[in-house]
């Protein structure tokens, strides 16, 4: 079969043909080798030399990447290939797999159609293979499997043919597993590996060969001959014979959906918009002639264009010069440059239709998750990420002169990463910078020293609580300063299956308008009657008007939720943000003249109640937990545990297989600094570790009584947390 390399025109001309397009995303475990894999492809679509495939890691071109041996942020690249005398175009983006960088992932599953899901032989399903394929169920794009390192099981577990397929089938059944649970319904049959769909491969990244059923009955090379070549060493005639890149595009044309297809069940997932209205038909049935919508999924900074736009286009086609609608400004801009990413370059073109994946220039104060479109139509489902910032340093600018240019950069930073919280604090020069983990914001603090050259001082990691009620009180009344408003209460803890609704993105935060709320409200568990007074659903918590013809109400109604958001942005106890509080607004004595019900009388009035009735009901800490995965030999296990228990961890269970030992733990994130060093001395560098994000849990009181002061002072305010009767005066 001839190979021909694609230029930027062949790749235009392809964009047209939409039955001929596939977007995809490789995702995996960290260091299971997904830039390696796609190493192979880079170099099929003639980027880069054969040779240096699976060695160069084209797409980590950061050079962070390159020093430190892992993807960081997700990199696109548009390939043009020939597959079975036909001319296809696949977008494709390398994705990371370090849990730190996880929201990347979550990403770029909005704009592709389909996945490549790697796995380790050696390690099988991991705890991040499990969170991005679970990411990529929910936004309905197929998964197909590569299963990497064949090698290994062969040369260095010495592992026989049996044994090998016992192994194979263990990872298979794992895989299955998760999509029999998170799959789409209608789906979940369909989209079940097996080696006879074809939607499986096997082979070794590094070494550039694969295999899968398709190409075994096309070729009638075997799992045997594999067997013996790798038993010798000798993959030169196994990339003679099966090379990878063939393999894998055999599987991505001939298993994944082209665009056409694949909108149809995907719009209604990821758009809740009226499907018979004009854009909702245009996105369907991804019409290149129909007006343009699109979603913004990534933000790159570009020195020369500024603020560059990734997004997929759903319906129309973007020229130069398009005007397009953003949902999140209300305002419409023009597109000055349109182009395509091949790896590291951003390649201009002269327009890009639908089907297909975009950079556009142009367009300003573009945040992850914006709907740009011709018509004004219903934005996007929000990009829900999986995890949250747990870990959060203060940075400052070293020189005084760098001020506004670090306010700047850290802007940039959190429109590149919308996982990255950032707090800019004009009046003390301190900002606070939030991340997933340490390692996320060591990269942060590199790239604002490294590449944009502005000298910093960062403080050492702190931790992000939460905090809580698990009681009811009140009625609790709050006066305004002047006493001429009051405003009464209750507060009590959001009903648990409510709560899971909102982690799992449910339900949208934010202001509700009409009515299209309520019956996922009702059906995730809060009572008709609360659901249809919903105000304000603002970190997890709910402000609910209880009240029966209170006059005026209405005209203060602005001012009470905001006393109410900035009451759960920062909590009675220790001045941290709260969560899963349900306010109800039970009673309120207004008083008739405008002049003294403005913002400072009411903004108090509406924050003290629920501040005292937290405070009554008695307010939790909430610490962010972390799942721990150790492997290690086993005669290191003692160890392990010692380091995990002097934690406050708590060890899950133990599994052992040969000579090694997993051990699974839950360990509280504050704990966990320094992890990386103790692990490494307690069991001489023998030790694997994986974390994942878990959520928040309660704290002991006794470690609550210790650390609330703590926080407290650091933040600048009296060491003991005030009482109820404080805001009831």
């Amino acid at each position: 079969m001839g190979k021909k390399e694609f230029v930027v025109e062949e790749v235009q001309k392809l964009m047209h043909s939409r039955q001929f397009i596939r977007n995809i995303a490789i995702v995996a475990h960290v260091d299971h080798g997904k830039t390696t894999m796609t190493d192979s492809l880079v170099a099929r679509a003639g980027l880069i030399s054969r040779e240096l495939a699976g060695q160069q890691r084209m797409l980590d071109f950061d050079e962070q990447e390159q020093a430190r041996g892992i993807t960081i942020k997700a990199a696109y690249i548009s390939l043009g290939f020939t597959y079975d005398n036909k001319d296809y175009l696949i977008n494709l983006i390398d994705t990371p797999g370090h849990v730190d960088f996880g929201g990347h992932v979550t990403r770029a599953m909005r704009a592709v159609d389909g996945i490549i899901l790697v796995v380790d032989a050696v390690e099988g399903v991991m705890p991040q293979t499990e969170t991005v394929l679970r990411q990529s169920l929910k936004e309905k794009a197929k998964p197909a499997v590569f299963i990497n390192k064949i090698d290994r099981l062969i040369n260095e577990l010495k592992l026989t043919p049996d044994q090998m397929q016992d192994r194979l089938l263990k990872i298979i059944a794992g895989i299955n597993k998760l999509i029999n649970e998170y799959a789409p319904a209608e789906f979940k049959q369909e989209w079940l590996i097996g080696v006879e769909k074809g939607n499986i491969a096997f082979g070794s990244a590094y070494n550039k060969w694969a295999v899968n059923f398709l190409y075994m009955k096309k070729t009638g090379f075997n799992f045997k001959k594999i067997y013996e070549f790798c038993a010798q060493g000798n993959h030169k005639i196994l990339v003679e014979q099966a090379p990878l890149d063939e393999v894998i595009l055999g599987m991505v044309v001939s298993y994944h959906p082209d665009p056409i297809t694949a909108q149809k069940y995907r719009i209604p997932v990821i758009w809740k918009g009226d499907i018979t209205s004009a854009a909702g038909q245009g996105m369907s049935l991804c019409d290149a002639s129909g007006k343009v919508c699109m979603v913004i999924f990534g933000v790159v900074m570009d020195e020369h264009a500024g603020e560059v736009g990734v997004g997929r286009i759903f319906s129309g086609t973007i020229k130069k010069g398009t005007e397009l609608f953003l949902a999140s400004r209300q305002k419409s801009e023009k597109v000055q440059q349109v182009g395509i990413y091949m790896g590291p370059d951003r390649v201009l073109v002269e327009e890009v239709p639908a089907g297909n994946i975009v950079a556009v220039v142009g367009l300003h104060d573009l945040y992850v998750g914006e709907t740009a479109s011709e018509l004004e139509m219903d934005p996007f489902e929000q990009i829900k990420h999986y995890s949250e910032p747990v870990v959060t340093k203060s940075i400052e600018a070293k020189n005084t002169k760098d001020l506004v240019r670090l306010i700047e950069i850290l802007r940039q930073i959190a429109k590149e990463d919308p996982t990255i919280k950032i707090e800019i604090k004009q009046e003390t020069g301190e900002h606070l910078i939030s991340g997933m983990g340490e390692l996320h914001l060591e990269i942060i603090e590199y790239k604002i020293k490294n590449e944009k050259k502005c000298e910093i001082e960062t403080s050492q990691p702190i931790v992000v609580y939460r905090e809580t009620i698990s009681t009811q009180a009140g009625p609790v009344e709050g006066k305004s300063p002047n006493k001429h408003t009051k405003i009464k209460v209750i507060v009590e803890p959001v009903e648990e299956s409510l709560m899971k609704a909102m982690v799992d993105g449910d339900i949208p935060e934010g202001r509700p308008k009409g009515r299209t709320l309520l019956e996922v409200l009702v059906k995730a568990g809060l009572p008709r009657e609360e659901a249809r007074n919903v105000k304000s659903i603002y970190n997890r918590c709910l402000l609910i008007d209880s009240t029966k013809g209170v006059q005026y109400l209405d005209e203060i109604m602005e001012l009470v939720l905001e006393g109410f958001e900035d009451a759960v942005n920062n909590g009675p106890l220790a001045r941290e943000k709260v969560t899963g509080v349900k306010v109800k607004l039970v009673d309120a004595t207004i008083h008739e003249d405008p002049v003294h019900r403005g913002p400072a009388q009411v903004i108090p009035a509406s924050r003290r109640p629920i501040y005292a009735g937290m405070l009554l009901a008695g307010v939790n800490l909430l610490e962010p937990k972390q799942k721990l995965l150790v492997q290690c030999p086993q005669n290191y296990m003692s160890q392990v545990i010692s380091q995990i228990q002097g934690r406050r961890g708590q060890v899950g269970d133990i599994q052992q297989e040969g000579e090694t030992v997993t051990v699974n733990a839950k360990v509280p994130v504050a704990d966990m600094f320094g992890f990386a060093n103790d692990i490494r001395s307690a069991t001489q560098g023998r030790a694997i570790w994986y974390t994942e994000y878990a959520g928040y849990e309660k704290m002991p009181r006794e470690l609550q009584n210790r650390l609330v002061p703590q926080i407290r002072e650091r933040k600048g305010e009296q060491k003991e947390p005030p009482t109820a009767q404080f805001f009831m005066e």
